[in-house]
């Protein structure tokens, strides 16, 4: 409490500023010290009162990456949960265990280095008599890590290590179904968060392992490599993306259009042409900015952030443009993010008090344990570089190639999407039918639904992402090739045959449902395109008006299947 004698004193000297007259040399000195206190405590305040955290450090960016990682983890190992069994499990459209033993039997017949370096997956050293329960268990383990780390913000190497090994052995044992370059970006993305974290602690923000800024660097160098390999494949690929008129078929022709697609399809032409134009220059500069500062690494992210969120709106690409939010999260520092955290008041406030005492000077002593992830950090940052040398000639290279690991563990990765755009939409649709002659007048063909993908023309596109139906998506590649290159079509329809459970777990609608089995089933192949707004197509409530082309594969049926099952060691599907 302050005397009566420095009173005083403090209000003769308040009196004298008044008046003019000078004050004494201390008393002078002490004033400006105050108002130079007065000066920092206000410029901690921002114009909302709030406190103003300093530039430069990523604290709260690593309990944002690390949360969005998880999120990504959790959609991912959902996706594996409800359809593995189906696609890869013991009684799935390609097993993993045939696969599994196949590469035993080409690495010379031993589960060993050769065995792991082909296919790298903890499913090598468990047990295959019910592969399903390991893949459930695979599956739910990691929904279960990363649901923590998502609700609770904070992890360390062991957990995020343990979710990418989770991940990386269902990948490389999912063959065709796993085939798509978002699995190998989740598992660089899922590595690169390994190192975000301490090695033990749980901490949200451990004051002995702050985040380094190599870290921050590979996440950043991520986004920089999938955004210039999407703008360099379409710039080298198809002509539409150089005469700007890509847009015009894209909504209507991509794998799986949701509501929204419907409407931009709809959009008029010089709209289209301002897209090809945004996406070029959102691709192919804008992620130069990165290197240019730190407001301009911050427009980076926000435009990379803004660009993904526009896709997410007019299609179902999977997870694939959630994923690509991630590493453009980390063009962002605590200063930036601060906002994130206006309910959380404790880990703002926490991170003030570190600012705080790191600008006092009050720093903790390097230990050995900091010495140590120090060297981490800068041989991550190495192995990243290295790794990343054939995949920038890639980029450089005029035979660019997109989606391919150059590493058997997937760590540095080149990407792309959409370097050719198809001119036009086609679908397989599987038709049953009772009759027993399915060449007689009057047959009644009925049609099978996908989860999804377009079917009857007048049901509405789904709206699904981040998640993701993998049946689907192949469904589209298969349309514009043939059965022959896609024998998996065929096992589909004689399972649909004798209407086993699996196969129908990964439709939308069974017509037969209750019913005899069908006889026959055959694949028809339609052109698909969208109603015009006003049409009668429309206004009957159709979204798509379609066309037969032709059959896609001929009416089949169990008896004739027998051969060409036993020819490729699939089991013949039970018809009791």
């Amino acid at each position: 409490m302050a005397t009566s004698s420095e009173s005083s004193q403090s209000s003769e000297s308040f009196l004298r500023k008044r008046h003019g007259e000078p004050l004494n040399s201390d008393s002078h000195s002490n004033e400006e010290r105050n108002e130079t206190v007065q000066e920092e405590d206000l410029s901690k305040y921002d114009k909302k009162g709030d406190v103003s955290l300093q530039t430069g450090t990523y604290w709260l960016t690593r309990i944002v990456l690390l949360r969005a990682i998880a999120f990504i983890y959790f959609v991912a190992f959902a996706v594996a949960y409800n359809q593995n069994k189906q696609l890869i499990g013991e009684k799935g459209l390609m097993p993993c265990k045939d696969y599994l033993r196949s590469v035993k039997r080409y690495v010379g017949g031993k589960i060993g280095i050769d065995a792991l370096a082909y296919t790298p997956s903890i499913l090598w050293f468990m047990d295959w008599n019910d592969m399903d329960a390991n893949l459930d268990g695979i599956a739910l383990a990691g929904m279960t890590i990363s649901s923590f780390v998502l609700l609770m913000g904070r992890a360390n190497m062991i957990i995020m290590g343990l979710l990418w090994i989770l991940y990386h052995s269902v990948v490389n044992v999912g063959q065709l179904w796993y085939s798509f370059g978002w699995e190998s970006q989740l598992l660089e993305t899922g590595f690169l968060g390994i190192f975000l974290c301490p090695l033990w602690s749980l901490a949200q923000m451990p004051r002995g392992c702050p985040p380094s800024l190599i870290s921050i660097w590979t996440f950043r160098w991520l986004i920089v490599r999938i955004m210039l390999g999407a703008g360099l494949i379409k710039i080298r690929g198809d002509r539409c993306w150089r005469d700007l008129a890509c847009m015009d078929y894209h909504y209507e022709t991509q794998p799986v259009p949701n509501p929204v697609s419907y409407y931009m399809h709809h959009s008029p032409w010089w709209f289209h042409r301002f897209e090809t134009l945004t996406n070029h220059f959102i691709e192919l500069i804008v992620p130069f900015f990165t290197f240019m500062g730190r407001r301009m690494c911050l427009v980076n992210g926000a435009l990379q952030i803004l660009f993904q969120i526009a896709l997410i709106i007019s299609g179902n690409l999977s997870f694939l443009n959630w994923l690509t939010i991630v590493p453009s999260l980390a063009c962002f520092d605590d200063a930036a993010l601060a906002f994130l955290f206006r309910c959380s008041g404790g880990a703002r406030q926490t991170l003030l008090k570190i600012q705080t005492e790191v600008a006092a000077g009050h720093t903790p002593p390097p230990s050995k344990g900091m010495l140590i992830r120090r060297v981490v950090n800068v041989s991550l940052g190495v192995l990243i570089a290295y790794l990343s040398v054939p995949v920038v000639m890639n980029l450089l290279s005029s035979r660019q190639v997109m989606n391919t690991s150059f590493d058997p563990l997937r760590i540095v990765n080149t990407y792309g999407a959409f370097g050719s755009v198809t001119k036009e939409r086609t679908e397989v649709v599987f038709q049953g039918t009772l009759s027993v002659n399915h060449t007689e007048k009057g047959v009644i063909w009925e049609e099978y639904e996908f989860l999804c993908k377009p079917g009857a023309p007048n049901r509405r596109p789904c709206l699904i992402s981040p998640y993701h139906y993998r049946l689907d998506w192949l469904m589209w590649f298969a349309a514009f090739q043939t059965y022959e290159q896609n024998e998996w079509i065929i096992q589909i329809a004689g399972r649909l045959l004798a209407n086993d459970s699996t196969v129908l777990s990964l439709m939308g609608h069974n017509p037969f449902q209750g019913r005899e089995k069908p006889r026959w089933i055959r694949g028809e192949h339609f052109r698909y395109k969208f109603t015009r707004p006003g049409s009668s197509g429309n206004a009957q409530g159709k979204w798509w008006v379609r066309k037969r082309i032709g059959p896609y594969f001929p009416p089949i049926n169990l008896d004739g299947l027998r051969g060409y099952f036993k020819s490729r060691s699939w089991p013949f599907p039970d018809s009791h």
